[in-house]
């Protein structure tokens, strides 16, 4: 597996070698486990039309199916979709508390109604043109 340094984080070449481009975007996400009704509120990483990465604090299972909500802004209500878990990578944090491990995940988009999917398009296409 190549790895590359970029801004402070690691990431892996081929990652960003998507359908749909990505960018760095944190807001709310609401991931809800439908095998074991088990609810998860954390932040996303980053975004793109097609899916969103976050980090958890337990490993989901790979093409595992699960609900989700998204708060884009706090004005609107959330996007709510479903999602497949499409990849897991187990990461350890850097400083004092780096005994923690988290789970940087990939979850992809399965049914999100293709208005939210172009607004989601164009909060990317904004973000990228603005770090040109």
């Amino acid at each position: 597996m190549i790895m590359m340094y970029i801004l402070g984080t690691m990431m892996w070449e081929g990652m960003n070698q998507r359908k749909f481009p990505r960018a760095s975007y944190k807001c709310r996400i609401r991931v809800l486990r439908a095998t074991k009704e088990e609810e998860v509120l954390t932040y996303t990483e980053n975004i793109g039309a097609g899916g969103v990465c976050v980090e958890l604090e337990k490993p989901l299972q790979l093409f595992e199916e699960v609900s989700l909500d998204i708060f884009l802004s706090d004005e609107k209500p959330p996007i709510s979709c479903k999602g497949k878990i499409v990849w897991v990578v187990k990461n350890r944090p850097m400083g004092k508390q780096g005994k923690t491990l988290k789970y940087d995940t990939g979850v992809e988009f399965i049914d999100m109604p293709e208005k939210e999917r172009k607004l989601i398009a164009q909060i990317v296409k904004d973000i990228l043109s603005s770090n040109a």
